[in-house]
This record gives structure tokens, C-alpha cells and sequence, in this order.
């Protein structure tokens, strides 16, 4: 067992806690997974998860700022949902980019598994804008991103990593009723 990747799930868990409760203190754990697990991708050549994580550094700072603002220190934040059109346009720009994600690591890259592992990070990406922006459509996405991911990490030996998306996969169940309560709540 890696000492990293053990200690990556652990921060990982306490993250996704966090997350669902609507906490802000999400935020520098994450950033603290994310550096460890950019380092851990890296080395199995999941090379789309590296990346990925550089971005997640940057967003979880760009949503620890959002969330701040939004009032998060004092209270869970207040959650909202995308137009129909916006979902439909998020979909649309997370396949055609995919698309030109996983090509480019498979023309240009050694990467263990190109279009698998880019689909994951393309979509990921995109759960954490809108995790960051407090829409409630962050969770079936991530909802999805977990039964993806799973599968990969298990196809990696990274017993770990899918134990963790397992529970991540639980989490983003609960935190999608619960925000989805939250947002109901709101408008009464």
C-alpha cells in the first residue's frame, strides 16, 4: 500500500464530508488531496488525472473565494439549479471536449488509458465549476464521474483511490438529496 495514496483517501473523505454538509473548510483539505494525488497519477500514468488535479488546485482556491463571498463562513451556502439550457450546453461542451481530450492524449501521450481516463477529467472539470458556482447538477455529474472512475483505479491497482470513489460515489448520492432539500427549502 502507498503511505501517499493512504493518505490522499483520507483527506479525500474528510473533503467530500465536508462538501456535503455545505462546510467552506472543504476547501483546504482538498487542496492538500489534490497535490498528493497529482503526484500519485503521475506515476501510473493516468496523465489526465495529473493534470486534472493542477486544476482542481486552482479551482478549489477560485471556490474556497466564491464560497467565502458567498457567505460560507457563517453559514452552508445557498444552492441553485442550472436552466435547461445551460445543462444541455454543459453536456455538449463536456462530450466535444472529451473528444478532443482523449485524442490529443492518445496521438501524443504514453498514457495508460487515454479516452477513459480524459472523459473522467473532462468531466470533472466541469463538476467542479459547478461545484464552485453552488449548482445542484455538480452531483449527478460527479454521480457519474464515480461509477466511471472506479473501474479505472481498480484497472490500476489503485485499491485505495477506488475504495475512496466508492465513498465518494455514496457521498454525492447524500449530498445531492441534501442540497436538493436545501434548495427547496430556500424557496418556501
Amino acid at each position: 500500500m502507498n503511505p501517499l495514496e493512504a493518505i490522499a483517501t483520507l483527506l479525500g473523505l474528510a473533503n467530500i464530508v465536508l462538501l456535503v454538509r455545505r462546510n467552506i473548510w472543504n476547501y483546504p483539505i482538498g487542496l492538500m488531496m489534490v497535490a498528493l494525488y497529482a503526484r500519485i497519477f503521475f506515476g501510473e500514468k493516468l496523465y489526465s488525472d495529473a493534470v486534472l488535479q493542477l486544476f482542481f488546485f486552482a479551482i478549489q482556491l477560485y471556490g474556497w473565494w466564491a464560497w467565502w463571498r458567498a457567505g460560507g463562513v457563517e453559514h452552508p451556502i445557498a444552492v441553485e439549479r442550472l436552466t435547461a439550457g445551460a445543462r444541455v450546453a454543459w453536456i455538449a461542451v463536456i462530450v466535444v471536449l472529451t473528444l478532443a481530450w482523449g485524442a490529443m492524449m492518445n496521438a501524443s501521450t504514453d498514457a495508460a488509458f487515454p479516452w477513459w481516463d480524459g472523459g473522467i477529467a473532462v468531466a470533472s472539470i466541469a463538476a467542479q465549476i459547478l461545484l464552485a458556482r453552488r449548482r445542484i447538477e455538480n452531483w449527478i455529474l460527479w454521480i457519474l464521474i464515480d461509477v466511471a472512475a472506479i473501474p479505472l483505479y481498480v484497472t490500476k491497482q489503485l485499491y485505495l483511490t477506488a475504495v475512496l470513489y466508492g465513498l465518494f460515489l455514496l457521498l454525492s448520492v447524500i449530498g445531492l438529496r441534501q442540497w436538493s432539500r436545501a434548495e427547496r427549502a430556500a424557496r418556501i
